[in-house]
């Protein structure tokens, strides 16, 4: 014999509203516009102010995520030493791991014959030449290339 289920009561229903705001802090919500690819309007405003030959590097996976690097000379050296232009402190990282190379208004990686390697947009590469909204993961640190709108806009009207 089957048992019927009967709806509760509203008269007797005794539930409790409960505050459901929550609040994030800056480290989180950087992780959720990492993974939905999304840029932070701050993020936004740094990359649209840069100047011509100059690119920015977003941290978008690693233990400092949301750093940013600024790409601004012909050569940075990425890796685990102190002097690096680009320090990732961890030890998937070699002391001297990759360079980012500037070429007039563009930008190349180049590993550095490091134990982990440089990856291009998920590729292992010796050497790729960088594009707007790349990946280029150093040991597990997953950075977002970014290059001057100024140089876009430059090479769109060509």
């Amino acid at each position: 014999m089957a048992e019927s289920a009967t709806p509760p009561n509203d008269a007797h229903d005794h539930r409790r509203e409960v505050d459901t705001t929550l609040s994030f802090n800056e480290e989180f919500q950087a992780q959720l516009a990492a993974l939905e690819g999304g840029v932070s309007s701050d993020e936004r405003e740094a990359v649209s102010s840069l100047p011509s030959g100059s690119a920015l590097l977003v941290v978008r996976r690693g233990p400092n995520i949301g750093a940013r690097f600024l790409l601004d000379a012909d050569v940075t050296v990425a890796g685990r030493h102190p002097d690096a232009g680009i320090f990732l402190d961890d030890v998937t990282v070699s002391r001297k791991h990759a360079e980012f190379h500037r070429h007039g208004t563009s930008f190349s990686v180049k590993d550095l014959g490091s134990l982990n390697g440089t990856y291009f947009d998920g590729v292992r590469i010796d050497e790729a030449l960088l594009s707007d909204g790349a990946e280029v993961q150093v040991g597990k640190f997953r950075l977002t290339f970014y290059a001057s709108r100024v140089d876009l806009a430059n090479l769109a009207t060509r």
